[in-house]
């Protein structure tokens, strides 16, 4: 290793001179970032880096593969281009595009990437691309598989485990010494971190407790398996071995203490199956207590207490420091930004209950979500965001509610109540709207489009909300189109202020994020 230490993600040292040489070793054009240079280790001073594609990846295990590092990178994106430096246990990865790049180091500042599970550490790089020769067949080879499954092709064999996640949002889960019981609230609990759990189905085979777990999204398996495979969910025993399951949706029957449709609570308890503990379902909704509220590295061990509690058949995580579903946010455009707007845009990830701007502190609001899941959903997505020309900062916040404003106290309007409003998108059980969770992208989902509205009328709605409309596509039916702004902003903007349009009689524009290109 080069001894370097620790940079937070997102971040590079003040000098960041980079070199290019040829390296017989690595068969490849090979650079070096400043942030690599030991003497630059030595300076105090840190500042953020310019987003850039291309991505610094240090701290790898000297056995990490070209496909395990592309792997980090894979449910962000399309990967164009990959150099390792195994002397140093570093990489650069080419994303295909800055939005791309931006929306992983935003999630990897939320959930600490693993590669082995050991913890590597992820930052922009000054390089707008990589320039590399093609010496390097094996990662030549790798890059065009992983090229065929981006396009919808199939990969050959040697990647097929690593990128299995691009086709199956379900994990088969197993459970290795087992000495106290594991709960299906405590498996929602832990993989929740890392997006939204729809179902879970739990049994016995071959004489081991086993799970399939299902996601709402491949992207989220993927960094679960990467981040959980062979960790210990109490200490020193329960040890969690993952892979991808060959299915890609659960079927679920009953809501009990084996199986769970979260997306649909109106499932009976089936024959003979208890119900889960009232009491224990409301601590787990209310995300009081959670094994992973310490991340990053691995779970947290219980106390002798909550592991007795836990053998005794209830999840009782006294003393973990959890995380509530409110949310501080800062660095706010306090001349533009309004409590609708945050209710607009956080509302794609969840359903916001109350928002508050800080009276003493308007680039500051508390935003609360239905539960702690969403607000990790939200956070993982938003940070790092820009809206209103500032970059957003997302964080969790030590308050567990927002209160409303006492009886006669006029705030201004900062604060408001939206428990019962009629534009939660995950109000009704089953939704589809839980499948269609994707990370903020310049192109945006419309729908409930009126048979007589044209693509001229929806380029002008969208280019006088003050962006630049680049590509257009309507569906087959014409009650829904994709659009494409010319930045990831801009498409933000947009949502914001389009969301819930009228378009005329009792037709309201239904606006959200798309994992597709037009």
């Amino acid at each position: 290793m080069d001894g370097i230490s620790d940079v937070a993600v997102g971040v590079k040292r003040g000098s960041d001179e980079l070199s290019m040489y040829n390296s017989p070793n690595s068969g490849m054009s090979s650079i070096s970032d400043g942030a690599s240079n030991g003497s630059d280790s030595k300076k105090l001073r840190v500042e953020e880096a310019p987003p850039s594609r291309v991505l610094h990846i240090r701290k790898l295990p000297n056995e990490a593969t070209d496909t395990e590092v592309i792997a980090l990178g894979l449910p962000f994106g399309k990967v164009t281009n990959i150099l390792t430096l195994k002397g140093k246990n570093q990489a650069f990865l080419e994303m295909g595009t800055e939005e791309a790049a931006i929306t992983m180091v935003n999630y990897y500042s939320t959930v600490t990437p693993h590669v082995r599970n050991i913890p590597v550490f992820i930052q922009y790089s000054n390089h707008k691309e990589l320039k590399t020769d093609s010496a390097n067949q094996r990662t030549q080879a790798v890059l065009q598989a992983v090229s065929v499954v981006q396009s919808g092709g199939s990969p050959s064999t040697d990647v097929q485990e690593v990128l299995g996640a691009a086709s199956s949002p379900v994990l088969r889960i197993i459970i290795d010494n087992m000495f106290y019981p594991v709960t299906l609230d405590v498996l929602q609990q832990i993989f929740s971190k890392f997006g939204t759990v729809m179902k879970i189905i739990t049994f016995t085979k071959n004489n081991q407790f086993q799970a399939l777990l299902q996601f709402s999204d491949p992207a989220n398996a993927q960094q679960a398996k990467l981040a959980l495979d062979g960790q210990n969910i109490y200490n020193s025993c329960c040890t969690l071995r993952i892979d991808f399951s060959k299915l890609v949706n659960l079927n679920v029957k009953y809501n009990n203490d084996k199986s769970r449709d979260y997306t649909r609570p109106e499932l009976p308890a089936g024959d003979g199956q208890p119900t889960i503990d009232p009491g224990v379902a409301a601590a787990f909704s209310k995300d009081s207590s959670s094994l992973l509220g310490k991340i990053p590295g691995a779970l947290n061990p219980l106390s002798a207490a909550a592991a007795a509690a836990a053998a005794a058949g209830r999840v009782a995580l006294a003393g973990q420091a959890g995380s509530s579903g409110v949310l501080l946010v800062s660095n706010l455009n306090e001349e533009m930004v309004t409590p609708q707007s945050l209710f607009t845009l956080f509302g794609v990830y969840g359903d916001v209950q109350r928002v508050k701007i800080l009276y003493n502190k308007k680039d500051s609001a508390l935003i609360q979500m239905s539960d702690a899941n969403q607000a990790q959903l939200a956070m993982s997505h938003l940070n790092g965001q820009k809206m209103y020309g500032k970059i957003i900062r997302v964080t969790l916040s030590k308050h567990q509610t927002v209160a409303l404003p006492r009886d006669g106290l006029d705030d201004q309007g900062l604060t408001k109540d939206y428990a019962n409003s009629p534009l939660h998108r995950f109000k009704k059980p089953g939704s589809k709207n839980f499948q269609n969770i994707f990370p903020p992208s310049a192109t945006l989902h419309l729908s409930n489009i009126p048979q007589d509205v044209t693509e001229d009328d929806l380029r002008l709605l969208f280019s006088n909300a003050g962006g630049t409309v680049k590509a257009f596509k309507f569906f087959q039916d014409r009650k829904m189109a994709l659009i494409q702004m010319s930045t990831v902003e801009e498409a933000i903007q947009a949502l914001i202020d389009l969301h819930n349009y009228n378009m005329g009689g009792s037709q309201h524009l239904r606006v959200s994020f798309s994992k597709s290109t037009i």
